[in-house]
C-alpha cells in the first residue's frame, strides 16, 4: 500500500483551512494539493 504523503492530522488542518471559507484552489495551491486530490 502507497504510503501517504500528509499525516492525518495535516490532512483535517487542510480540510478545515478550506472549511473556513478559503477558496480551494488557494487551500491546494499553498499546500502543494491538486484540485483533483482535494475534490477526491
Amino acid at each position: 500500500m502507497k504510503r501517504s504523503r500528509f499525516a492525518e492530522h495535516q490532512i483535517t488542518g487542510i480540510l478545515n483551512e478550506a472549511e473556513m471559507g478559503t477558496p480551494a484552489t488557494q487551500v491546494c495551491r499553498r499546500h502543494a494539493v491538486s484540485q483533483s486530490t482535494y475534490f477526491k
